[in-house]
């Protein structure tokens, strides 16, 4: 299983909520997305007429791939049933909510699964703050590693 994750997001976001959804990919995207080269820069997810797509999530375009390969940049499907849908929509519609992809991971069975997150963004002083929670962390774990 491997598993590829969204750093920034819990920097730049307060996660509320997370959701497993199928991601549907074509044949070049998934063998690009097995090789690692995948990048969740300013990716986003949004619901539109029902369904749930994924936009700016950058998928390199496959090296043995011909003129079968895919856009990088295209938006894509997610896999959710009606009921998450509804439930994703009506937290949405709450002031400040976001739905963030934290990490891609492939199962298995070699189906491509995202991890979503309902969440919401943090102010600049709430970043400084993490960051000094970070750098707190780290330091506990040197000494205590100097023992």
């Amino acid at each position: 299983m491997k598993t590829f994750r969204n750093k920034k997001a819990e920097y730049n976001y307060y996660i509320q909520q997370q959701i497993e959804a199928g991601l549907m990919l074509q044949g070049t995207e998934i063998k690009s997305v097995r090789a690692g080269k995948i990048n969740f820069k300013d990716s986003y997810a949004r619901i539109e007429q029902g369904e749930v797509w994924l936009y700016n999530l950058h998928i390199s375009v496959y090296d043995k791939g011909s003129y079968n390969n895919h856009d990088p940049e295209r938006p894509r499907k997610l896999l959710l049933n009606r009921r998450e849908i509804n439930k994703l929509q009506t937290k949405l519609d709450e002031q400040g909510y976001t739905l963030v992809p934290l990490e891609l991971v492939i199962n298995d069975q070699g189906l491509a699964k995202i991890i979503l997150a309902l969440a919401k963004g943090k102010k600049k002083y709430d970043k400084r703050e993490s960051l000094q929670e970070k750098d707190r962390k780290r330091d506990q774990d040197r000494v205590l590693k100097s023992r």
